[in-house]
């Protein structure tokens, strides 16, 4: 475990885990397939990409080691479900006052996992990978994604210096943004453009948290809070922070110092698990048949 800081006292959990550099070997890919469901390990297995079946399987199990570990519930009795718009929970969670219950959030993308939670607020977290946008010129790319952002955050984007500094406070608010719509667990339907986010002046940096960006929502600035963060130069992360979803329930606090995500091993995903299903060999010789990704998938750095 790779502590860049623990960020899980205070009802705070922030956990990654690098999928990029993942590559199990038989043993840990059976026993990882045996921890999980039945039916996410068949979803899993659909997967046409290793790459994608990877970070799918890492997800799962952070979100059963957080459930074992910091709400007290054994393995064996995690039941995990999804709401019609894809967002995990918990079947049958345990009794607790609204100011103590857990909310938690995975996201994955490039080259890792991620899980955010807190007790008593809502929480959506959200992962990008600042890459070149495949076959397609930046400006055409942005052409595109017109709708997604107001004339604001354009101004921003495109006034931000080089095509990769424009390409990295693009991936910013676009991680905002998903955020808070997997907080609230909106989903697709939700119209992008009647939230807008305001940067704060602060430069994004390694090492750092920042939480003085601030949203609009329909024009009308929310108490939300956004943590941001780089897990490395690539990849930023976004926590979205707000009231819990109970009458009466108050606006998150920034009195206490943001928690820093900490990098967990394959052996810490693990350390609590317990299989749910029998060992199946074919499991195996399905995911090592699998490319690692598309050939079409250009993910380029953009170019400093």
């Amino acid at each position: 475990m790779t502590r860049w800081d623990r960020g899980d006292e205070m009802g705070s959990v922030r956990w990654a885990f690098r999928c990029g550099s993942w590559t199990p070997n038989r043993t840990e890919w059976l026993f990882a397939s045996r921890c999980v469901q039945k039916e996410e390990k068949n979803r899993i297995g659909e997967f046409e990409f290793a790459k994608d079946a990877k970070s799918a399987m890492a997800g799962r199990l952070l979100l059963r080691r957080f459930v074992c570990e910091r709400m007290g519930i054994p393995w064996s009795e995690v039941r995990l479900e999804r709401t019609p718009r894809g967002k995990p929970y918990l079947a049958s969670p345990p009794k607790a006052s609204s100011d103590r219950a857990w909310s938690f959030n995975i996201s994955h993308q490039g080259d890792y996992a991620v899980l955010a939670a807190e007790q008593g607020m809502q929480v959506g977290v959200d992962i990008m990978k600042n890459t070149m946008p495949g076959s397609k010129s930046v400006p055409d790319f942005f052409r595109i994604m017109t709708r997604q952002f107001t004339a604001y955050e354009w101004s921003v984007i495109q006034s931000a210096g080089s095509e990769h500094q424009q390409l990295a406070v693009f991936y910013r608010h676009w991680a905002l943004k998903e955020s808070f719509i997997k907080a609230i667990g909106t989903g697709l339907g939700f119209n992008l453009q009647r939230v807008e986010f305001h940067l704060s002046t602060e430069p994004l940096m390694q090492g750092q948290v920042l939480r003085q960006t601030k949203m609009h929502l329909d024009e009308e600035e929310e108490d939300w809070l956004f943590e941001e963060s780089l897990l490395d130069a690539d990849h930023h992360v976004a926590v979205a922070l707000g009231p819990a979803d109970t009458p009466g329930s108050s606006p998150p606090s920034s009195s206490r110092p943001p928690p820093s995500f900490t990098l967990l091993s394959f052996d810490d995903l693990i350390t609590a698990a317990s299989p749910l299903t029998e060992e199946d060999p074919a499991y195996w010789e399905n995911f090592k048949s699998k490319a690692e990704a598309p050939q079409r998938r250009r993910e380029r750095h953009a170019p400093t």
